[in-house]
């Protein structure tokens, strides 16, 4: 990490840089490789009030954080216990997003997606497929199908009947009402 450090009504001490890049150093565990982005911080006094603010751009991702407070040393530790908040909550919606890959929310997601942008730009005399995906069902009743779509947020959703073991599809009427699709026996 390379540091900037700059005081505003305030005379940046080696004390304070040492202690600012010494906690802000401790970021870098969260991550794979070694941090090589600048990070602004500026320090701050206003009517006895202590004030840092840490920005830290990185690729896809821009930490930033401000805290204030009487002791400047306490600033600091605030505001380092911030950006370590923000750094989990980033890693944990990237690793959930990870897991999710292959996930039924996903592939519904996907399908969805394209649906939408493949439903005005066909044409009427060319009807072709052009991707296709599988996935396994699992085994539910149509309620909770319906409640899997409206936790999904999607239009329709395919599950396997618990009870007759046949393939099924719930999706929502423009009434706002649901239906169901199922085989002839």
């Amino acid at each position: 990490m390379k540091f900037n450090i700059r005081g505003e009504n305030v005379e940046v001490t080696s004390a304070m840089r040492n202690y600012v890049e010494k906690k802000i150093s401790k970021l870098e565990r969260y991550f794979d490789a070694p941090l090589t982005s600048e990070v602004h911080v500026n320090l701050s006094v206003y009517n006895d009030e202590q004030r840092i603010e840490v920005t830290i751009p990185m690729t896809n991702l821009l930490l930033r954080a401000e805290e204030q407070n009487v002791d400047m040393y306490a600033a600091i530790d605030l505001v380092v216990d911030k950006l370590e908040r923000q750094i989990r909550k980033y890693k944990t919606k990237i690793n959930r997003k990870f897991r999710q890959e292959g996930s039924p929310k996903h592939v519904f997601a996907e399908l969805e997606k394209e649906a939408n942008e493949n439903r005005f730009s066909q044409d009427d005399d060319e009807l072709e497929v052009v991707r296709t995906k599988r996935f396994n069902l699992k085994p539910m009743d149509s309620e909770e199908a319906i409640l899997q779509m409206d936790m999904l947020g999607h239009s329709f959703f395919v599950f396997t009947n618990a009870v007759s073991g046949d393939t099924n599809v719930v999706y929502r009427r423009n009434d706002g009402k649901y239906g169901l699709i199922e085989p002839n026996s």
